[in-house]
């Protein structure tokens, strides 16, 4: 599905963005303020409200994101300072599990095309990061250049640096029929597969039986990989050039448990 942006938010991302003027201009308008309410009325009382001065609804789109179990769409909107997403139950007019992530806090990358995954790029941020794909590579240097542009405006505006800490992206469960770190256990329905929350890799209990506290992802310690954890523990934390044993690119085959039942593995 295209991506939908106004006439006036089209001005906003290019000539008239980073003066205010046009921000100001569509904060205070009753367009704005009705699009809003719509939204809000579509996640219902389980949704947060979205209503607050200053901000602007840039647009919306169904983006496909790359979960754990398989691609899914979901329902973007990119407003001038966060970014909302949630289930699509009825489009346009229910949706639900909505998540909502500042954008202060965003870094993207793009990806790079392989099979039936095109037009792709990296939402990250210190808490959750994961892979978006779009219907055309038009619609995908749209949003990429309007986040960009947005991300940029909040910290020109703010005096902040960019986020130097991102949540790994989770490699999907189909990309490994046997644990990433010992290559040794082969899943099956019995020994279950485990995300490890440092570096993303897919692993086996016993290579991810123990936790450790991640303060930008969760108040309480989370599953880590063996190898993960021993970094933290000498206060290293460094995952660079990590071995992949599957030699792919960092940029492809990255997902976010998207709330499965069992995201808490």
């Amino acid at each position: 599905m295209a991506t939908h942006l106004t006439e006036q938010a089209y001005s906003l991302l290019g000539k008239f963005h980073g003066k205010g003027k046009m921000v100001d201009r569509l904060a205070n308008s009753e367009a704005n303020n009705k699009r809003i309410g719509v939204v809000e009325g579509c996640f219902g009382t389980a949704g947060q409200p979205l209503a607050i001065p200053g901000r602007v609804l840039i647009g919306e789109g169904v983006l496909t994101k790359l979960c754990r179990k398989k691609p899914k769409a979901r329902q973007f909107f990119l407003f001038n300072d966060i970014l909302v997403y949630g289930n699509i139950v009825i489009q346009k007019k229910k949706y639900n599990k909505q998540h909502i992530i500042p954008l202060e806090s965003v870094t993207i990358d793009t990806v790079a095309d392989e099979g039936d995954l095109r037009n792709g790029w990296l939402i990250k941020t210190p808490t959750k990061s994961f892979a978006v794909y779009a219907a055309t590579a038009t619609e995908k240097s749209e949003w990429m250049s309007h986040i960009g542009k947005c991300v940029t405006d909040l910290l020109s505006k703010s005096g902040k640096a960019p986020s130097g800490e991102h949540a790994a992206v989770w490699v999907p469960d189909s990309e490994a029929t046997i644990c990433m770190r010992c290559l040794k256990v082969k899943f099956t329905p019995v020994s279950r597969r485990h995300h490890c929350r440092k570096c993303g890799f897919v692993v086996c209990g016993p290579c991810s039986d123990k936790k450790f506290l991640l303060p930008s992802q969760s108040s309480k310690p989370v599953r880590v990989c063996e190898f993960c954890y021993e970094q933290l523990s000498l206060g290293t934390g460094l995952h660079t050039g990590r071995p992949d044993p599957y030699g792919r690119s960092p940029g492809n085959n990255v997902s976010d448990d998207d709330d499965e039942d069992d995201s808490s593995d």
